[in-house]
């Protein structure tokens, strides 16, 4: 498989300087776009290859981008390119490798994107607690300036554009696009009501485009080499590469640029070395913290979105986590839902109120004091706060997520918590 997002990551290699990405064919699609291409023609090309965000949501890119406004006359003062480096979703690690290793990657990215949307002022919103990555980052913005491929008059195209690193506060809901650009501007990060959208009306009012990481480092690619060129990476439906990850009780947890549409049972057994010894897999979260569990059941599916998404998941992040079957699937629930209680902005009810109510349940159910109403309750929850709509944001509906189905694939172990008064699992009984 050719490797594109990680051609510059080796083990044991020293992250990527300019001078090293530049010699592996870096910033050769910036000065293909610079000096031979206009705006319109680079989003034709990002729209025909296909490219969906890779941040969870699977949006397509180039259909995200012809939203923003391009007639200057209409709509004259700055545009924003803000990228989605707030990297906080329970078991997502990819992000940080590739701005940790390969920070040039992301930044020609950035400044193609901008290019592409007419964005003169870039940001960089990063969880704080990054700090090899801001550091890296910040140190490879020098470079570029110092380098002419960012300031006034980019590679003598009349482009401008200027780019920053943005650390923020470190909260969940910062992922979410428009409380991020409230963020950015100071405010508390609540979302907005949409409409309008950022890509009219985004930071500070003005048309704003925010991308993901991942999805930003497949730019330069798509630009030098081609729209035919990425769409022939994918083995199944989704076009390009896709940074997978694996955590959980597996010989080698880690992360691993694959195909898009790569077996599942793939990535599990060849690249992360199945479950260590003793062990057998009882289910696991495809995408991140707030999707859906599968099981065995479904290991020789495809991790592309639409695939994923039929068998009542979300591909999300593309980072797995796994649950074993000596690891207690009440106790793993309880612990996202107590993340999740504790990141929600509390702009809503149902996400204020329901998901501490939530969390209050399932402790009782896993310290033995749990009641067979308790069930129902969480079924309540599950179809209340679940529901899109009922709330302000995506937050809670995707905190129930791993609860519904856990629910639906181990309700067993939930029953037998409450008739047994303890969990089984510190107990010693097991699965």
């Amino acid at each position: 498989m050719e490797k594109v997002l990680t051609r510059n990551i080796e083990p044991g290699k020293a992250p990527t300087d300019m001078a090293a990405y530049e010699a592996n064919g870096g910033y050769q699609g910036l000065r293909k776009a610079m000096l031979g291409m206009s705006p319109l023609e680079c989003r034709e090309v990002v729209s025909a290859s296909n490219l969906r965000g890779r941040g969870g949501a699977g949006f397509p890119t180039g259909m995200k981008w012809s939203f923003v406004p391009m007639d200057d006359k209409c709509t004259p003062g700055h545009k924003y390119l803000v990228c989605n480096a707030d990297e906080m979703e329970p078991g997502a690690f990819k992000d940080r490798l590739l701005m940790e290793y390969d920070p040039h990657q992301l930044i020609e990215g950035m400044i193609l994107s901008a290019y592409c949307i007419g964005a003169d002022l870039s940001y960089i919103f990063i969880r704080g607690e990054y700090v090899v990555a801001i550091e890296r980052l910040r140190e490879a913005l020098d470079e570029c300036y110092a380098k002419g491929y960012l300031g006034d008059n980019i590679l003598g195209s009349g482009f401008k554009l200027d780019m920053y690193v943005h650390p923020s506060a470190g909260r969940y809901i910062c992922g979410e696009e428009t409380a991020l650009i409230n963020a950015l501007e100071g405010k508390r990060a609540n979302p907005r009501a949409k409409p309008p959208f950022p890509q009219v009306s985004g930071l500070w009012g003005r048309p704003t485009i925010v991308n993901n990481v991942e999805t930003l480092c497949n730019i330069p690619h798509i630009i030098d080499r081609g729209a035919d060129w990425f769409k022939s990476l994918g083995v199944g439906e989704d076009a390009g590469t896709k940074m997978f990850g694996v955590s959980g009780r597996v010989k080698t947890p880690g992360c691993w640029e694959l195909p898009m549409g790569t077996p599942i049972r793939e990535i599990l057994e060849n690249h992360a070395g199945g479950m260590q010894d003793g062990l057998q897999l009882k289910g696991f979260l495809p995408g991140g913290g707030s999707t859906d569990f599968l099981t065995q059941d479904h290991l020789d599916l495809a991790m592309d979105y639409n695939v994923i998404g039929k068998a009542g998941s979300r591909m999300g992040t593309g980072t797995m986590i796994i649950l074993d079957d000596q690891t207690c699937p009440v106790g793993m629930v309880l612990n996202l839902i107590r993340f999740f209680a504790h990141e929600s902005c509390g702009f809503c009810t149902p996400c204020r109120d329901g998901l501490p109510w939530t969390r209050q349940v399932l402790e009782d159910i896993e310290q033995g004091r749990g009641k067979t109403e308790d069930l129902d309750t969480l079924e309540y929850q599950i179809n209340y706060i679940g529901a899109i709509g009922n709330t302000h944001c995506a937050l809670a509906p995707g905190a129930m997520e791993p609860l519904q189905s856990a629910l639906k694939y181990f309700r067993e172990d939930f029953e037998r918590h409450i008739s047994g008064g303890c969990c089984p699992y510190h107990s010693g009984k097991g699965a």
